[in-house]
């Protein structure tokens, strides 16, 4: 009996001692990204992303990296109380996300004041990062990303007569759609229509009749792809024969799987295009890509393989796992050769990058043009 019992004990010790091993030989990264809900299909894209830079990359400072994936639920409370289960039941030493900006808002004021570094991808609402020691993104923010868009509009296109279609519900689509009305006006053009409506509305026939009518030359909606498919198929059915345009989430083969020939000619602002000028390690993206997934690269899952690598690299640099030294380092990011583009962050946590213009024909997003900021 004590010899039975003293195998027990003897056989429960070394399973705590190597479950302490094991614990020492992991690093914790949390992952807070919308895998149901509205915006589910953005998170499933961002998770490829992470998925094939751990692939590539899967330790950091001689442990294995471990990402603990969290479903926001493409809710704003869900966010917040993602972020906090991340840092204080998983013990994570940094957060990555979220597809976004409404989410990454709310996740980001957590974050920031439990002191933890956390790195959007592509989030671009400017708010993200406003204030917050503790968030930065890798990607370029609305008020850049509307001014592309607004000057492409009206000098590229020459067009002098547009209307805008904003999602209220998103922090993302106000904000891109306030920062290209504020340049278009600027410019000389006029916005001649300004209707909204909500995430996951089904009948667009009023405001699109409304554009319609007004005589607007092309129509900037800068929505999330599955309401923007919507309101495309139902824009060409009723009759609108402008310009369609959009931001960095329209930058998505999903877009044209839904809404097919209606989204044909569409022009969007994103950070990054297959058939861009190469660089080498957008070239090397593209073909870890292809030997994983079947579909076409995206601006989602690209970001995503950059906030991946950047936030390890930060951590490298910081030489620990401390989350000041991380969020100092991630401070100092400067010329990082992302797959998407060199990124620098500026002094308010942003990345300081071009943006790249794609344009659909023939039912592929194909390079237009690249701007500096």
């Amino acid at each position: 009996m004590r010899k039975s019992l003293f195998v027990l004990t003897l056989a429960l010790l070394i399973i705590a001692i190597s479950s302490v091993a094991l614990a020492a030989d992991v690093v914790k990264i949390g992952i807070f990204e919308p895998m149901t809900g509205p915006m589910a299909v953005g998170g499933a894209l961002g998770m490829q992303g992470y998925e094939l830079a751990q692939d590539y990359r899967p330790t950091v400072l001689g442990k294995t990296v471990e990402l603990i994936l969290v479903d926001n639920k493409s809710d704003k409370v869900e966010s917040a109380t993602s972020v906090s289960r991340l840092i204080e039941k998983e013990k994570v030493v940094a957060v990555l996300g979220s597809y976004g900006s409404s989410c990454s808002i709310p996740g980001g004021e957590v974050a920031d004041k439990a002191g933890i570094p956390m790195l959007a991808a592509g989030a671009t609402n400017p708010l993200v990062t406003y204030g917050k020691e503790y968030v930065f993104r890798c990607c370029f923010i609305d008020p850049f990303q509307g001014e592309v868009m607004a000057r492409y509009t009206f000098e590229n296109l020459g067009i002098k007569k547009a209307a805008l279609l904003v999602d209220i519900a998103q922090d993302y689509s106000v904000g891109l759609a306030k920062f290209y009305r504020d340049t278009y006006l600027k410019l000389g053009g006029e916005i001649i229509s300004d209707v909204k409506y909500n995430t996951g509305d089904q009948d667009f026939s009023a405001q699109l009749s409304q554009i319609i009518n007004s005589g607007a030359e092309a129509l900037f909606f800068p929505g999330y792809f599955g309401d923007v498919a919507l309101i495309a198929i139902q824009g060409r059915e009723l009759g609108f024969k402008g310009i369609y345009l959009g931001g960095d989430t329209l930058h998505n083969p999903v877009l044209i799987d839904l809404a097919g020939d209606s989204v044909e000619g569409l022009v969007a602002s994103t950070f990054f295009a297959e058939d861009a000028p190469p660089i080498p390690e957008s070239v090397k993206f593209v073909d870890r890509w292809n030997k994983k997934f079947e579909e076409a690269p995206n601006a989602t899952s690209i970001l995503t393989y950059d906030a991946y690598n950047l936030m390890l690299d930060a951590i490298e640099r910081a030489g620990s796992f401390d989350p000041v030294a991380i969020k100092d380092a991630l401070a100092a990011t400067k010329d990082f050769p992302g797959a998407g583009g060199n990124i620098t962050i500026n002094e308010i946590g942003d990345a300081v990058k071009p943006a790249v213009i794609v344009k659909i024909v023939n039912g592929k997003q194909i390079y237009d043009t690249t701007v500096n900021p």
